[in-house]
C-alpha cells in the first residue's frame, strides 16, 4: 500500500464510498465550515489519498470596561475603556492584519412602559430595528419601548489596523446627564440605562456593543446655602489658582457631603398611636430621612399605653403612582412593594425597638412626567378589646411557674403609614450591590 499526495486534475476533497462489488468508489464532497478538517479517500487501486483543508476565522475582539464601577451620581463623569484586540492564531501570517472602519460610543436611555397601567399617546409608526445593511449608527436599535435620552456620539477611531496579537484601548468620557430620569424597574415603569458602542468593518453591517450601568439622582435635596460657582472655604492669598479651580472642580465630592449633611442630622420625632378604644403606645423615630444602605430604627414605649398590644409589624414599602393623566384607568390603584419587614409579639411589653435595612439595589424617591416614586414605613397593630391582666407571681413562691396566654381574645386591627424620604448613597458603596459588573465584550 502506498500513500501519496492527490494528483487528479479535480482538486475538490473527496470521500470514499463503496460501489459496484464492495469496491471504493472516490465521490466528491462539499466544503465544511471554516476551521481544519482531514479527508481520506481510496481508489480502485487501494491507493489513500489524504486532503487537509484549513481555514482562519478572521474576528476582532472587543472589550469595555467602567473601571471605577456601573453605578454613577447624575452629573458625573463616566469613564470606560474601550480594547480591541487582533488575536494571535497559530495560523496568523504578517498578511492577517484586520481593519476597521471606525467606532463610536454614546449614553442612552431606554424607557419602556407597561401597556395594562400606562396610557403613552401615540409615537406613530416608527421603525425601532435598523436593517443591517444601513450605516446609520442607532444606539437603541433592537431594544424595547422609547430612547428618551441620548449623548452625541463621540468618535473613537476612524480606519484603524490591527495586526495579529496587537490591541489598542481608547478611553471614553462623558458627563451622565443631570436632567435624565434614575434607573428604575418597577411594576409600570422602567428606566434602563446603557452605554453603546458601535463599530464597523469595511462593508459589514455595524455592531453594537452594550455596557448597562445604573444611574443615582439626587432629587428632594434642599437647595444649598451658596451658589454652586461660590468659593466656600476662607480665602487663602497663598493658595496657588490651580488648586483652587481644581478644589471647586468636584461636583461629586460636593453632591456626596451634601449628601451626609443632610442624612446625618438626627432630630426625634414622637407619635402618640392611638386607635378609637385610646392610647395604644408612643413612637419615637430619629430622623425621616435615609440614604441607601443604613438602618431605620424605631422604638416603642407600650408602657404609656391604655390598650394592650398583642403584635405589631412594620414593613418598609416604596409607592410607584402614575401620573393622572398617563393612568390607564380612573382612580388607578398604586402600586406598593415591599423591601422588608418586622413582626414582634409585645402583649406584656413594656418597650420594644425594630430595625429595618434599606437595600442598596432599590430606587431612592423621584418623579418625572409619567411616575413617581415614594417611600413610606408602614405599621400594623393587633390590639385587645379589653384589658389584659400582666401574670402575677408572688414573693415567696419557690415553684416555678409556667403562664399560658389566653386561648380566645377579641382583638382589633389598624394601620397607619409614615412617609420618609430615602436618597442615593456613594455611587462607589452602591456598585458592590449592583446587578451589573460595568464589563461587557463582543467579537466582530
Amino acid at each position: 500500500m502506498t500513500l501519496q499526495a492527490n494528483t487528479s486534475p479535480d482538486t475538490r476533497p473527496w470521500k470514499h464510498a463503496r460501489g459496484l462489488h464492495g469496491v471504493k468508489q472516490p465521490v466528491p464532497i462539499q466544503e465544511k465550515s471554516p476551521g481544519r478538517t482531514f479527508r481520506c479517500a481510496s481508489g480502485e487501486d487501494n491507493v489513500f489519498v489524504f486532503a487537509v483543508v484549513s481555514f482562519e476565522v478572521k474576528m476582532i475582539e472587543v472589550v469595555a470596561s467602567m473601571a471605577r464601577g456601573p453605578v454613577f451620581l447624575a452629573g458625573e463623569l463616566m469613564e470606560c475603556l474601550i480594547t480591541f484586540t487582533n488575536p494571535m492564531s497559530h495560523l496568523s501570517t504578517s498578511a492577517s492584519s484586520e481593519m476597521l472602519a471606525w467606532a463610536s460610543a454614546q449614553i442612552h436611555c431606554q424607557f419602556h412602559a407597561s401597556e395594562n397601567r400606562v396610557a403613552l399617546p401615540a409615537q406613530g409608526n416608527k421603525q425601532d430595528v435598523q436593517a443591517e445593511s444601513d450605516t446609520v449608527l442607532i444606539p437603541s436599535r433592537g431594544e424595547r419601548g422609547q430612547c428618551v435620552l441620548d449623548t452625541p456620539p463621540k468618535i473613537l477611531f476612524c480606519d484603524l489596523r490591527l495586526d495579529p496579537g496587537e490591541s489598542k484601548t481608547y478611553s471614553y468620557s462623558e458627563l451622565v446627564p443631570i436632567d435624565g430620569p434614575p434607573s428604575f424597574r418597577g411594576q409600570s415603569v422602567k428606566y434602563v440605562y446603557k452605554l453603546t458602542i458601535g463599530c464597523q468593518r469595511v462593508n459589514s453591517p455595524i455592531k453594537l456593543l452594550r455596557v448597562p450601568f445604573r444611574v443615582l439622582v439626587l432629587q428632594g435635596m434642599p437647595e444649598p446655602p451658596f451658589p454652586q460657582d461660590e468659593e466656600v472655604s476662607p480665602s487663602n492669598p497663598f493658595l496657588e489658582e490651580e488648586e483652587a479651580s481644581r478644589r471647586d472642580a468636584r461636583p461629586l465630592e460636593r453632591a456626596l457631603d451634601m449628601l451626609m449633611a443632610t442624612t446625618s442630622r438626627r432630630c426625634p420625632h414622637m407619635f402618640n398611636i392611638t386607635n378609637m378604644r385610646g392610647k395604644v403606645a408612643k413612637f419615637c423615630i430619629f430622623k425621616t430621612v435615609y440614604r441607601l444602605g443604613e438602618d431605620i430604627v424605631g422604638t416603642f414605649n407600650f408602657s404609656e399605653g391604655d390598650i394592650p398590644c398583642l403584635q405589631y409589624s412594620v414593613s418598609l414599602q416604596s409607592e410607584e403612582e402614575i401620573q393622572q393623566q398617563y393612568q390607564r384607568r380612573p382612580g388607578q390603584a398604586v402600586s406598593v412593594t415591599g423591601h422588608g419587614r418586622h413582626l414582634e409579639s409585645c402583649l406584656h411589653t413594656a418597650s420594644s425597638h425594630f430595625s429595618l435595612p434599606i437595600p442598596l439595589n432599590v430606587t431612592p424617591g423621584f418623579s418625572t412626567d409619567i411616575v413617581s416614586l415614594r417611600w413610606r414605613l408602614h405599621f400594623e397593630f393587633v390590639t385587645a378589646r379589653e384589658p389584659m391582666e400582666p401574670p402575677t407571681v408572688l414573693q415567696n413562691q419557690s415553684e416555678v411557674t409556667v403562664w399560658a396566654g389566653a386561648e380566645h381574645v377579641d382583638v382589633d386591627t389598624f394601620s397607619w403609614d409614615l412617609p420618609i424620604k430615602v436618597l442615593p448613597t456613594n455611587p462607589a458603596l452602591a456598585s458592590y450591590m449592583s446587578q451589573f459588573t460595568g464589563t461587557n465584550s463582543i467579537n466582530i
